[in-house]
């Protein structure tokens, strides 16, 4: 528990915080991006929209206050719009919706990698300057950026982090979205990758919540039932997060340790009640702003860069009132 608790605090300590920022120069401006160029340099106010990858996510709030306070810098108009869940048909509808309104530009969280791409390229073809933030697409050929965290490195740290925390044995679960998601799958990767070099740890089949925190506490309840041995959870975002601790509240469980994805108001709350050991915490307030100003950019008829990662923290109950550490956790509203 100690050497467990060591990690978690020297992790944070040393900064376990990732920024791999890298880009490359656009090709020379299509017709369309000149005439942006031309209305950008008259002073035009650009109309752009935020398509949420869910709507009330703490990580999407928290992104959408970065985006709004970037926008109104640039003197922009904002549109925050999104699905009420997180699912493929419900966001395609959504995103077909901003395209017959045509915004100048459109930063967007693809809910599946695939099934977004048609209705994504179809946006782009009309004219619309479309940048990715927090997830992507198979196909980034036509994005002015792709901004998000380094998903596979935190699920890495996700696996160390666990790992330490058990004495590096037993059975571990993770609590999944669903497949086809590009940060999430990033997440299971690194996790899975990394508890390879862990030969006394079990780890079982994944389980997939398709986002609902009620069946990430099902899962957990009766994940307990049947794996009495049951060490530790990793959960891969906010809704897993909290399921999971639900789960182990309803089951009196206090044993098994828990790493959860992302650092929403709840999350930070089971972190201080000691629900959860730790937090691979995203800097979705960035996200946000890069967004907008790489979509602002690409209007300008700029050159963009093409792939932007953002930093990753580990929050534990000893540096959670770090100030450097107080940036990460997320918002329930705008101010608060």
């Amino acid at each position: 528990m100690l050497q467990g608790k060591k990690f978690l605090v020297t992790a944070a300590a040393a900064a376990i915080i990732f920024s791999a920022c890298s880009g490359s120069a656009t090709s020379a401006p299509s017709a369309g991006a000149s005439a942006g160029a031309s209305a950008g340099a008259a002073g035009k106010a650009y109309n752009l929209t935020l398509i949420q990858g869910v709507k009330g996510d703490p990580f999407y709030v928290t992104m959408a206050c970065g985006a709004q306070a970037e926008a109104t810098k640039e003197g922009a108009t904002l549109t925050v719009t999104g699905g009420d869940k997180w699912d493929a048909t419900v966001q395609v509808p959504v995103v077909n919706s901003v395209t017959a309104a045509k915004p100048d530009g459109v930063m967007v969280a693809p809910n599946d990698s695939k099934a977004l791409l048609a209705p994504l390229k179809a946006m782009n073809d009309a004219g619309i300057k479309v940048t990715f933030v927090d997830t992507g697409l198979d196909d980034l050929s036509f994005a002015q950026s792709f901004i998000t965290s380094d998903n596979e490195q935190g699920g890495t740290l996700g696996a160390k982090t666990l790992a330490t925390l058990i004495g590096d044995k037993g059975t571990v679960l993770m609590i999944n979205v669903d497949p086809g998601i590009s940060t999430t799958d990033a997440r299971a990767k690194g996790f899975l990758a990394e508890m390879k070099n862990h030969p006394n740890i079990t780890v079982l089949d994944v389980q997939y919540s398709h986002d609902d925190p009620t069946v990430a506490t099902t899962i957990t309840t009766s994940t307990l039932a049947a794996h009495s041995d049951l060490a530790g959870i990793f959960a891969t975002n906010v809704q897993n997060a909290e399921g999971a601790a639900t789960g182990l509240k309803q089951s009196g469980i206090t044993t098994v340790k828990v790493i959860g994805f992302d650092a929403g108001p709840k999350q930070v709350e089971d972190l201080t009640t000691g629900i959860v050991q730790g937090l691979i915490a995203q800097d979705p307030y960035t996200i946000g702003v890069d967004g907008v100003q790489q979509t602002i950019l690409a209007l300008k008829g700029q050159a963009t860069t093409k792939s932007i990662r953002t930093e990753l923290a580990a929050i534990t109950k000893d540096n959670m009132n770090d100030a450097a550490i107080k940036k990460f956790e997320y918002k329930a509203a705008c101010g608060s």
